[in-house]
């Protein structure tokens, strides 16, 4: 399994384990920006039975290397490194008689650049759908371009489950209202302190409550999302700080659910993650119902509501049409959701010989596109690894300390830059 952040390693691990019951699980860390760090690894708390950190070149060698192949590959990945993959192995298992099954999918709600992301995600012989929602509206782009659309197979989000929320068993304890921040949504400075004041003001006019402010990462760290206004630094600057029965949390999602009677967010997957459990939910329309903010993936959901609603008491109900169109209440038990993708796993590892993979990108079909998207990845055209990032096995120690230093280096001065020098630049611009 290659992932390339911590979400996505967490959404990877956790397919891989429902797919394919009982196999050996072989992690691998895609090296760039928003690779997580041990820390982040341990929060997500899905282990592998070995776990390393590689560059494309190196993923794609060890996939063409000779000897025993594995059964499944999972790329759990951003659409343009899913689709360098896919190039490369194929590239890769070119005359092969047999290969391995290649799976991918989406970590959480589709709510942008929909058809971007599935033609790049389009080659792979099983694309999840989270849902019934999802799984329609994949077929109808691939459909719409001329694509086979007979890879796209429903599921559910394999991180759903936890204990039914029961709001007898709470009595005794503070009523616990958590608000799910996001990385990159909202992307303002101003709109991210809105929320984080109204958040406070929340904790002040209920005394009794205890408001938790759910964080994916903390400062330095990257996830799926570059955060360039940590919820930490601007919380350092609020006038009078966070009241006492506010505070800033990190920790496994589910966890932190175990506690929640009102969960809060403007597009998180932790929505659904609390729907799942029947934990009362708010999908806020504050800063407007937008495309650039993703909850308008909740329109007909019944959830969503504003600060002034949540302060005054309100609880939303959800839609129960909405919440099976959604993946989120499945027909039946939870574990059925997948049972669909064992079985086209298992019948395609099954098969004498698979079809070569074949993207509907080409370099026919998308010649001004798709060279830069494998270059951004060390790959050529033909799907190749470039030479200079080919090399590597014969690269003497002292020249991988020296280059993985540099690395490190770079990376936090990416992430330096991000965080502090282009946030400064942003304020210049609009004085």
């Amino acid at each position: 399994m290659l992932a390339d952040s911590d979400t996505r390693w967490k959404w990877g691990a956790l397919t891989a384990n429902r797919i394919v019951s009982g196999a050996t699980l072989d992690g691998c860390l895609l090296r760039g920006r928003a690779t997580p760090t041990p820390r982040q690894l341990d929060e997500v708390g899905v282990r592998a039975d070995s776990l390393r950190e590689v560059t494309a070149a190196e993923f794609l060698r060890t996939m063409g290397a000779p000897g025993p192949s594995y059964d499944v590959v999972v790329l759990a990945l951003v659409g343009g490194a899913v689709q360098a993959m896919l190039h490369g192995l194929a590239h890769q298992w070119r005359g092969r008689a047999r290969r391995p099954v290649v799976v991918t999918g989406y970590v959480g709600v589709v709510y942008e650049k929909l058809a971007d992301g599935l033609l790049l995600r389009h080659g792979a012989d099983v694309v999840l759908a989270n849902s019934r929602h999802d799984a329609d509206r994949f077929r109808e782009v691939y459909r719409g371009v001329g694509a086979g659309a007979g890879s796209v197979v429903e599921c559910a989000l394999p991180f759903l489950g936890g204990e039914r929320y029961d709001k007898a068993t709470r009595e005794g304890r503070p009523h616990t209202v958590v608000f799910a921040a996001q990385p990159s949504v909202p992307d303002s400075r101003a709109d991210r302190t809105y929320l984080l004041k109204r958040v406070v003001q929340h904790a002040r006019r209920h005394p009794g409550h205890e408001v938790l402010v759910k964080l994916r990462s903390r400062p330095g760290e990257h996830t799926t999302h570059v955060e360039e206004l940590p919820y930490q630094k601007l919380a350092a600057r609020l006038p009078g700080g966070l009241p006492d029965n506010c505070r800033l949390v990190y920790g496994h999602m589910s966890d932190v659910l175990d506690r929640t009677d009102l969960l809060v967010t403007v597009s998180s997957t932790a929505a659904l993650e609390a729907l799942h459990r029947r934990i009362p939910t708010a999908v806020l329309t504050d800063l407007g119902v937008r495309e650039s903010l993703g909850n308008h993936h909740f329109l007909g959901s019944g959830c969503l509501a504003s600060w002034d609603d949540l302060d005054a008491g309100a609880l939303p109900e959800p839609d129960a049409y909405w919440l099976g169109r959604q993946g989120v209440v499945a027909d039946g038990p939870y574990e059925t959701a997948f049972d669909t993708a064992r079985e086209r796993v298992a019948e395609l590892r099954a098969a004498d010989r698979l079809p070569p993979l074949a993207p509907y990108y080409t370099t026919a079909t998308a010649p001004g596109y798709l060279p830069g998207v494998l270059a951004r990845y060390g790959l050529l055209p033909t799907g190749e690894p470039h030479a200079s990032a080919a090399g590597g096995e014969g690269t003497s120690g002292v020249r991988r300390f020296v280059r993985g230093a540099v690395r490190d280096l770079a990376r936090g001065a990416y992430r330096h830059g991000v965080q502090r020098v282009a946030p400064v630049i942003r304020r210049m611009g609009e004085l």
